[in-house]
């Protein structure tokens, strides 16, 4: 590789960064927390999160269902909500062993994204919590009054979506594929498309999936978190 290249350091979230679903954990919360109804709410979050897990989630049917509480919320108590979920949920899930990870490509200069088939909302206070400022997301759409409508703007960043998307990102900055050095860390098989795009896949507390198939290729395997 040259010099010249920019380093890439691509992160997904989930599972990856996180010991947890940030998605998944906050759809719970909002149970918690008296937005949703617990029965009819956990039955439709768990059949969406085996689809996510099989391969087969439709994502714009999940983020209507994943963000209607929002919608009816609003801005105010939205954003007080997840002020307190960051408190009670993230921050305790947030270990040494992933901001040693990130901090370590932040020392070598690497440029750090988070890519995350997660949306916007939920993910950019996480982002920041680890110190990144660059962060791919299902970007939500907003109506006239500026608030989220349910529906997703643009190409979401889930599975192939991920590769469109951070080529997208380059493109803003003047840079394609041959001008970056990449690494990519991801637990998930839903995330190939992206691990295969990159100069360094990094299997980071793989899936079944993605294990057998790091393990084929050759590819690094990163158990970052001590229990699985």
């Amino acid at each position: 590789m040259s010099d010249a290249k920019t380093r890439l350091a691509l992160f997904d979230l989930d599972h990856t960064l996180l010991p947890i679903d940030s998605d998944y954990s906050w759809g719970v919360f909002t149970q918690e927390i008296g937005w949703t109804d617990p029965v009819v709410f956990k039955e439709r979050n768990d059949e969406f999160f085996e689809h996510y897990k099989a391969g087969t989630l439709d994502i714009h049917d999940y983020v209507r269902f994943a963000t209607e509480a929002l919608r009816l919320r609003g801005p105010g108590e939205a954003q007080a909500a997840h002020e307190r979920f960051m408190r009670t949920v993230i921050a305790p899930a947030i270990r040494p062993e992933a901001l040693a990870l990130v901090r370590q490509h932040r020392e070598r200069g690497d440029q750090l994204v988070i890519v995350t088939a997660t949306n916007e909302f939920v993910t950019r206070p996480i982002a920041h919590a680890f110190g990144v400022d660059e962060l791919i997301a299902v970007e939500l759409a907003r109506g006239p009054d500026g608030w989220i409508t349910g529906e997703i703007s643009g190409v979401p960043s889930a599975r192939e979506g991920k590769v469109e998307r951070v080529a997208q990102w380059l493109a803003a900055r003047g840079l394609g594929w041959d001008g970056v050095e990449a690494t990519f860390y991801s637990d998930s098989v839903n995330d190939l498309a992206l691990l295969e795009a990159v100069d360094h896949p990094v299997a980071t507390n793989p899936d079944v999936g993605l294990r057998g198939i790091a393990a084929a290729r050759g590819w690094r395997i990163l158990d970052l978190f001590k229990e699985k």
